[in-house]
């Protein structure tokens, strides 16, 4: 299949970043004012401070910071906070707490982003239909949306530019049209009126809980790098921006003619829509709202593919629906954020009350992006003074929006707060225990082993094991292997095969990186292939050992053939078997609380993830699994004596 180069700039690139990238910063406009406002009065102040403190949050936080700086951060062209760890992880250990972090609470928001987006466009009915059931509806429109994902999106994507493109029109159009006869609002560019809202408006400062929300799809602009590149998104942002701008101090322009009321059964957002547009403008705004959540969700499966791939979560199945580059599916998490998007609706019941619940989980996101975004331009000799003063200026305007979002807590922020935090004790959890276990790993060197495999191979008097027989192995160097492997073969059931193949799968910094190498260790009898995937490479083993068995076949590096001489004669290629090591807590452990915590908690997840036979898409019928206790410290003083 060929697909379009979105690295380059297009026009065709330019209507894919319009439809993919700023869904969900796109449909902001539909509750920013609301959330702001609140049940206050509506006043010049409110109606002026707040759209200056929306325009200079997008200057800063998105063109600036986004836009301009960590786009330029990409890791061979994907973006991300995972793929800006993986750039950086080598320096510092410590770089992975932000990173786990910053994942931890994007994904905790994609379960607060749908429903809030899909209620504010589905509550533009209320005007015309009060007593209208407005939360069946949007589960309604949730459960389809999420039952549609096994399908892939590949059919839908191509409707997702030219909807938002409408979108972003429509928005800027209503904005103008309020605007026309007001232009004075257009004062508020200067930043005194935000200001003059966050120190005179009485708790002015919380509001920036409000005005955050206008910029929450920043972080998600980030990821979508590798899917429509760094030109297409800055060029677009450019016509984005503008339609927000025009669409919000219309807004401010409408607030304005009502000043002394206060906000009931209309958003600002649907108060500049003339009452003969209002059912369009819905069917508009659900379609762009839907949007912006399959982007989210799509996002979400990327994020936890990157997660699993970096060792940092359990292994979960992960399905193509189609060919497309970095198309994937993960139906534990799929179902996992409908639920979760469905108890945040029957929760919550009106999107005025799930703006408490959103914001926080994102501002301590970009949090942990400017961390990592001020140790990256550091690695990149980028001046020390310019890099301080740009994390002094982030850092100063995300904690300010931290602060104001911790009101929100006690409201609905503990929600996605606690998901957060859950998800990044999942995350160390597997991360500690693996690293646990690779200090466990005891390697020793193959070579003294090399003479007595190829005896093994040969001696005719023990039953042969299998033809092929492959071992997975941590190990990343061909002179070494684990020592329970050679245990596995030798001094159990001792294993006899005409190959023995060790197979190393080694994730790399590069996202879609797939290469391979051989070593011919003996020939006719050990064969060392290493993989070095990309960390947005699914490690589908089966399919990717057989082609290089195949080339090495090709190029008479190795014969598959049966070595039984009645098979032989007629080219009949040998049988495979594969054996999988798994290893299980032992009883003969006297542990400290802390590694106990983690590896008792580390072997409960691993219960409910894929076993490492289905994550590498292995043949069932050719697998043998083969089990070792894992022993961290053995009892010590035993008062046993003899009689």
């Amino acid at each position: 299949m060929k697909h379009l180069d979105l690295q380059k700039l297009t026009f065709a690139g330019f209507l894919v970043s319009i439809g993919i990238v700023f869904g969900d910063i796109g449909t902001s406009p539909l509750y920013t004012y609301t959330a702001i406002i609140g049940d206050q009065t509506i006043s010049e102040l409110l109606a002026l401070g707040g759209v200056s403190a929306i325009f200079w949050t997008l200057t800063f936080q998105t063109t600036l910071k986004y836009v301009f700086i960590t786009l330029r951060a990409d890791n061979k062209g994907e973006g991300g906070i995972f793929s800006l760890y993986t750039l950086i992880r080598k320096y510092k250990r410590w770089l992975l707490f932000p990173a786990i972090a910053g994942g931890s609470f994007l994904l905790a928001d994609s379960i607060i982003t749908p429903p809030i987006s899909v209620s504010s466009a589905m509550e533009g009915l209320k005007p015309s239909f009060p007593d209208i059931p407005i939360m069946p509806l949007v589960i309604g429109i949730i459960v389809l949306l999420f039952i549609i994902q096994r399908k892939g999106t590949s059919f839908l994507g191509k409707m997702f530019g030219p909807v938002m493109m409408i979108w972003f029109t429509m928005i800027a159009i209503l904005g103008l049209g309020e605007l026309i006869g007001n232009l004075s609002v257009f004062k508020a560019l200067n930043p005194y009126y935000a200001y003059k809202l966050l120190s005179e408006h009485p708790g002015g400062f919380w509001l920036l809980g409000g005005v955050f929300l206008c910029t929450t799809g920043a972080e998600a602009l980030y990821s979508d790098l590798g899917h429509c590149g760094r030109k297409n998104i800055q060029i677009s942002w450019l016509y984005v921006k503008i339609c927000l701008i025009l669409c919000y101090f219309g807004q401010a322009a409408w607030l304005l003619d009502h000043v002394g009321t206060t906000l009931t059964n209309v958003s600002p957002f649907f108060g500049l829509v003339p009452s003969w547009f209002i059912f369009p403008a819905i069917a508009i705004a659900t379609l762009a709202t839907i949007i912006a959540s399959q982007a989210l969700i799509s996002g979400s499966f990327t994020l936890v593919a990157e997660a699993i791939r970096l060792n940092l979560w359990p292994k979960l199945r992960v399905v193509f629906p189609s060919d497309e580059k970095g198309q994937i599916y993960i139906p534990v998490i799929n179902w996992l954020l409908m639920f979760g998007c469905i108890a945040v609706v029957l929760l919550f019941k009106e999107s005025k009350n799930m703006e408490a619940a959103f914001g926080l989980s994102v501002t301590l996101t970009m949090l942990m992006t400017t961390i990592l975004l001020g140790f990256y331009l550091l690695t990149k000799k980028v001046n020390k003074v310019f890099v301080y003063m740009l994390l002094l200026v982030f850092l100063t305007i995300e904690g300010a929006f931290l602060i104001a979002n911790l009101k929100k807590f006690m409201h609905g922020g503990w929600v996605t707060l606690f998901l957060g935090i859950l998800i990044f004790i999942i995350m160390y959890i597997w991360y500690r225990a693996g690293e646990i276990r690779k200090k466990l790993q005891n390697f020793v060197p193959l070579d003294p082993y090399i003479p007595i495999l190829k005896e093994l191979s040969e001696d005719e008097k023990i039953p042969k094991y299998a033809t092929n027989l492959v071992y997975l192995t941590s190990s990343n160097n061909s002179n070494q292997i684990e020592e329970r492997s050679i245990h596995s073969i030798l001094y159990k059931q001792p294993k006899r095969a005409d190959v023995y193949w060790f197979v190393h799968i080694n994730v790399v910094d590069e996202p879609y990186k797939m290469t391979y190498k051989t070593d011919i260790i003996a020939k006719e009898d050990i064969v060392w292939i290493t993989f070095n995937l990309g960390f947005r490479v699914q490690p589908r083993i089966n399919l990717l050992f057989r082609k290089v068995v195949e080339e090495l076949v090709r190029t008479k590096e190795v014969n598959i053939n049966s070595r039984y001489s009645s098979l032989d004669k007629h080219n009949i290629s040998g049988d495979f078997k594969f054996v999988v090591m798994q290893r299980f807590l032992s009883f003969e452990n006297e542990l400290s609380f802390t590694n106990d915590f983690i590896l008792r908690a580390y072997f409960l997840l691993k219960k409910i993830s894929l076993p490492d036979e289905k994550e590498y898409g292995l043949d069932y019928s050719n697998v043998v699994i083969e089990k070792s206790p894992l022993i961290l410290s053995s009892p010590k003083n035993i008062n046993l004596l003899r009689e």
